[in-house]
């Protein structure tokens, strides 16, 4: 056994020698200056999920819309929210929520689901993950409109605060990144993890302040400081709200970005040349 451990550790060191460091770097670099490529192959997917629909990819939008109004209703009479207040934070919450869930499940599948165009083209792997990326990124320009639309009607108002919705968003896109590469390698060798992934969202959906509010849970403050999700969601929907995110938000949502990138580098680095054998 141990034997078979230090074989796996000095293969794994020799394959993060200064060689394929570059060329993993190189397919980031190039990947990046791909845009032409990765923009339009994701306008693409949006508009053939669509095709000879008369409102095209704001049916998800509509779907989201009466989902939120539905679940406000709902769970608004339950928790004895205002409606205005629980409306607007629900739909906040659950955008950004909608991006980060597609974002890892997407991520899970994205070589998997481009293995063709893999194996035909001489692109640069991150391209793929680029792409899956501004997909999402699209949808949920689509759908913030949900929540734009609650706080017209509402009378609830902007201001500069609001703005730091968009570094917020930033860093989930920065994170997209590096879960589409690991995840989607680890995907493409082990075709469990997408459906672990699946039923792991759902639970963790129950577990991040979404529908439910971090003051309904005194005394539980492992349950949202130990949830990385909750970090990420703040530095969103805070600023929607008009507030401030917390300083323990920023921190873990930083430490989460940089392990991530260093763990997901590596992986890369090593495995990369495998994808389109394992696709």
């Amino acid at each position: 056994m141990k034997t078979e451990q230090h074989w796996l550790v000095a293969q794994f060191r020799q394959g993060f020698n200064a060689e394929n460091r570059s060329r993993a770097t190189r397919d980031l670099r190039d990947g990046f200056g791909h845009i032409e490529l990765w923009a339009v192959l994701g306008l693409h997917d949006i508009r053939q999920r669509y095709r000879r629909s008369k409102i095209g990819p704001f049916w998800i939008t509509l779907s989201m819309g009466i989902f939120i109004g539905a679940l406000g209703l709902v769970y608004g009479k339950l928790f004895g929210r205002a409606l205005d207040a629980y409306l607007t934070y629900l739909a906040a919450g659950f955008l950004v929520w909608s991006f980060m869930s597609t974002t890892i499940l997407d991520g899970a599948r994205v070589f998997l689901r481009s293995g063709g165009m893999i194996k035909q083209l001489t692109a640069p792997l991150s391209v793929y993950v680029l792409r899956m990326v501004w997909e999402n990124l699209i949808i949920f320009f689509h759908n913030i409109w949900i929540f734009v639309g609650l706080a017209i009607w509402f009378g609830i108002g902007f201001s500069w605060v609001t703005l730091l919705a968009v570094p917020g968003l930033l860093l989930l896109l920065v994170n997209g990144l590096w879960v589409g590469l690991l995840l989607g390698l680890l995907s493409a060798r082990f075709r469990d993890i997408p459906l672990m992934l699946q039923s792991s969202m759902q639970l963790i959906f129950f577990l991040t302040p979404i529908i439910w509010e971090p003051g309904m849970l005194p005394g539980r403050p492992l349950l949202l400081s130990g949830n990385p999700f909750y970090h990420f969601l703040e530095l969103v929907r805070a600023p929607l709200l008009g507030q401030l995110p917390s300083l323990e938000n920023l921190l873990v949502a930083l430490a989460v970005t940089l392990i991530g990138w260093a763990v997901s580098f590596v992986f890369f680095v090593v495995y990369r040349w495998r994808i389109p054998y394992w696709v």
